[in-house]
């Protein structure tokens, strides 16, 4: 029986290809699983239609986040705490620190998105990278000063 794959399958074939399996496995395992569906014309043309929605949301979800990293690289947050002497920190910034510092200057990212290995615990100047999208990075630049 020949079916068309809905999800990547292991050892079988990828998202959308047509495969061609024991009648037995494709009614038993993978058509009540949702993992594929018989390759009927009409599924042929769902599945196309269903990749093309996709890959437009895709591309629409990546000019947005290109549009974003730009901005924020253009930008530069400064967070002002107390520190001690030799310059140490009252404790540390962190990224929800960075990110309500930029939701300040109007732009809004989730902490999460925020790579920061660990907390920064001096004054000074840092470039901290946002994951933005999959592959789109963007550089903030964080100036720590003294209150």
């Amino acid at each position: 029986m020949d079916v068309i794959l809905k999800t990547n399958v292991e050892k079988l074939g990828n998202e959308g290809e047509v495969v061609s399996v024991a009648d037995g496995y494709a009614r038993n395992f993978l058509i009540p699983r949702d993992l594929a569906v018989r390759a009927t014309e009409k599924n042929r043309r769902a599945i196309e239609h269903e990749k093309r929605v996709a890959a437009n949301r895709e591309a629409r979800d990546r000019r947005v986040a290109e549009q974003l990293a730009n901005e924020i690289s253009n930008l530069s947050c400064t967070i002002s705490v107390q520190a001690g002497e030799n310059d140490r920190l009252f404790g540390s910034v962190t990224s929800m620190d960075i990110a309500a510092a930029l939701e300040e200057q109007g732009v809004s990212i989730d902490r999460r998105k925020i790579i920061l290995d660990e907390p920064i615990k001096e004054l000074g100047v840092f470039t901290v990278p946002a994951k933005i999208h999959t592959d789109i990075v963007a550089e903030i630049k964080v100036w720590v000063v003294k209150a």
